[in-house]
């Protein structure tokens, strides 16, 4: 859970608060795909409103909700749109991430 952040400016205060809360919630999101293998390491979290990061092992996969679709980018490739089952998985992870996060961090049914 976060921690109280005394002793500090407004401003570094907030971006202490903004960090754990999303180690928090990486912390939850990286649990909706079953256990980490040992040696592994694997996050999944909403860095903005638009933008959820997948992280597993060195690679990351930067996803962004756009109007015209969904968007991912692997490591600093280019952007290609989402389709597909891909798409249905995306957005059932999502879902299901919102739902544990608000439950479980924010108190929120």
């Amino acid at each position: 859970m976060p921690k109280f952040h005394l002793g500090k400016n407004l401003l570094d205060r907030r971006k202490s608060v903004e960090r754990d809360l999303i180690n928090a919630e990486s912390a939850l999101g990286r649990t909706l795909f079953g256990a980490v293998p040992a040696g592994r390491s694997r996050e999944f979290f909403c860095l903005k409103e638009n933008v959820w990061l997948w992280y597993e092992n060195g690679q990351t996969i930067r996803y962004e909700v756009r109007k015209n679709g969904v968007f991912k980018r692997i490591d600093t490739g280019p952007y290609t749109k989402v389709t597909g089952e891909e798409l249905k998985n995306f957005a059932a992870a999502t879902k299901s991430y919102l739902r544990l996060v608000k439950r479980n961090i924010y108190h929120e049914k």
